[in-house]
């Protein structure tokens, strides 16, 4: 008696837990508002291209960023928040992933918006194409971590040559749109 009891117990406790994570709400990235959503570290627009980024605070607080340099910042300078998931961009797609499950290209020669010169694909093997046909190295998520994320200082001194050939604003809106033949 007390076997069947024990028994029917677990079998209740067991189906709580199942119960319980088929209620988990899946987090998803908001969608970028061009004219209004800044960079929440260079204070940049973010535009809604390939290289937007996103994190989604526990809170349900949701952060853009225009370049994932600057949610690498962001994460190294804000270590007690709680992120409930972070989302990046499909290079060639311009489509949202979980940033766990990309891969990652870094080469000096990619233009991102803020130079950090790293971008990222759904799948390897078009981040391994994109190295065979341009060069860089393969990242995963977690060797970012440890990546050095530091700004392409050559390419940022041309970004400001060009805007102050430019006068201006809209010269840093053009350089920091990328075109695909930059690398």
């Amino acid at each position: 008696m007390k076997h069947k009891l024990l028994k029917t117990l677990l079998i209740t406790i067991l189906s709580l837990f199942v119960i319980a994570g088929c209620g988990k709400k899946e987090i998803k990235p908001v969608a970028i508002n061009e004219k209004t959503d800044k960079c929440e570290i260079c204070h940049m627009a973010v535009k809604n291209n390939q290289f937007a980024t996103e994190i989604i605070l526990e809170n349900g607080k949701s952060m853009v960023f225009d370049d994932i340099g600057c949610m690498y910042k962001w994460k190294k300078e804000n270590k007690d928040k709680k992120i409930a998931n972070s989302f990046v961009k499909d290079y060639d797609s311009k489509e949202w992933i979980e940033a766990e499950t990309a891969s990652y290209v870094y080469d000096k020669p990619i233009r991102t918006p803020m130079a950090y010169n790293v971008i990222s694909f759904t799948d390897k093997k078009d981040a391994q194409s994109f190295i065979d046909k341009n060069g860089g190295s393969l990242l995963t998520y977690d060797k970012l971590s440890n990546h050095s994320w530091e700004k392409n200082e050559e390419m940022v001194k041309e970004m400001k040559e060009k805007m102050k050939m430019d006068g201006g604003k809209d010269g840093m809106k053009m350089e920091m749109e990328h075109s695909e033949d930059s690398h």
